[in-house]
């Protein structure tokens, strides 16, 4: 087999994804991850359509319906906290409670991944790439704790704000779509006591709102908050601070229902998580030895729901036809695109009509008529089955 060594950066869920299929094909496996452990935190995500089928074939979709946050519905809520409509119907996160997709934590997923992946893939926690040189029969890798190391083939699993790729494609201006909106997420008590519920407070004629969904049975809840801009915000996304203080000056004075509480947990939460909706565009997914995989190539942001089921599918394609190639990457990465590219250029359109969607929904449950009919009129919705039937899941 050619090109048997590879480097994965990110321990997410696309990485531990790739690497179980890299490892089971023969492929020698590193993962290399920033944080010093297996992540913690995130919000809540969707494992939808092909996604269920890779995760059979992993044998891991039982795990993965056990660990669901099986919520039985949701309520929308004013200033006051006066419940204004309930749904035991849908969610704003999950979407159909009666569809066959599984919502769960993130945090749950990645390390459902990882301990499917097995001992024999090897895990660089603490440290990350620093520079890659490439040539003709591999890549040079070093890596920030000082070490280097020579790979046949890089990965880049890294996120939004893939290191990777601006080590290999460019600067991120270059490729990323800001879509308006900047969301936070963190763990509190369950200090509503809600059981498998969640509410939401949004506010009409506002750029701000959020809610609160009960998780890990009913012990503690994540919170998200969220907030509009039209230009993106200059910080450091790695500075998890500077980040708090953003989104309390956010929502300093915002009184309406339990936002001071949820900002007060919020300075205390060890797992907080904030960035931009946002997406990515490249021309080529691949650049040489090196290719990118899930958010880092194509981010969709959580306004498609479908990231997480993207990160799956892509990791057992770009997997399958390197198997396939029997390790040739110029014969792989190009299969690889072509393969998802139009998966994902659905799951990319529909984020920008599911905002337009929900607002369409939340009109008609709280019995304004006139401007359901109005937004749907202006959008055509497609929905999760439309974008999932974009590609057809294959044998490798």
């Amino acid at each position: 087999m050619n090109n048997p060594d590879i480097l994965i950066s990110g321990a997410s869920v696309a990485g531990p994804a790739l690497a179980y299929w890299l490892d089971r094909y023969g492929f020698n496996v590193t993962v290399v991850e920033l944080a010093s452990g297996p992540l913690l935190g995130g919000q809540a995500i969707d494992v939808r359509g092909p996604a269920l089928q890779v995760a059979e074939r992993m044998g891991v979709l039982q795990e993965i319906r056990d660990a669901s946050v099986d919520m039985r519905g949701m309520s929308m809520v004013d200033g006051e906290g006066n419940e204004l409509y309930r749904s035991e119907e849908h969610t704003i996160t999950g979407g159909d409670l009666a569809s066959p997709d599984v919502e769960l934590l993130r945090d749950d997923l990645a390390g459902i991944l990882t301990r499917a992946a097995g001992d024999g893939v090897e895990y660089l926690y603490g440290d990350s790439i620093a520079a890659i040189a490439q040539d003709e029969d591999g890549v040079q890798v070093t890596f920030r704790g000082g070490s280097s190391r020579r790979f046949d083939l890089v990965v880049g699993a890294d996120g939004l704000h893939s290191n990777t790729r601006r080590l290999v494609f460019g600067p991120e201006e270059d490729f990323i779509t800001h879509l308006g909106t900047y969301l936070g997420v963190w763990t509190a008590p369950n200090h509503l006591d809600l059981d498998r519920w969640q509410i939401f407070h949004q506010v009409a004629d506002s750029d701000w709102g959020g809610g609160v969904m009960a998780v890990r049975g009913n012990t503690e809840v994540r919170v998200y908050l969220g907030f509009q801009t039209e230009e993106p915000l200059e910080y450091d996304y790695r500075d998890v601070a500077e980040q708090k203080r953003i989104m309390a000056s956010r929502f300093d004075g915002r009184s309406g229902w339990e936002i001071p509480r949820l900002i007060e947990y919020m300075w205390n939460a060890p797992d907080f998580h904030f960035d931009e909706m946002a997406q990515i565009h490249l021309d080529s997914w691949s650049r040489g030895r090196v290719a990118l995989l899930g958010d880092a190539g194509y981010c969709g942001s959580p306004l498609s729901g479908q990231g997480t089921s993207m990160a799956m599918v892509g990791a057992y394609v770009l997997a399958g036809e390197l198997k396939a190639a029997g390790g040739d990457h110029v014969k792989a990465f190009a299969a690889y695109e072509a393969e998802l590219r139009e998966y994902v250029a659905a799951n990319q359109q529909l984020a920008l009509t599911n905002q337009a969607r929900v607002e369409a929904q939340t009109a008609a449950e709280m019995g304004d008529a006139e401007e359901a009919e109005h937004a749907a009129a202006e959008h055509d919705f497609s929905d999760f089955g439309e974008a999932g039937g974009a590609i057809a899941v294959k044998d490798y």
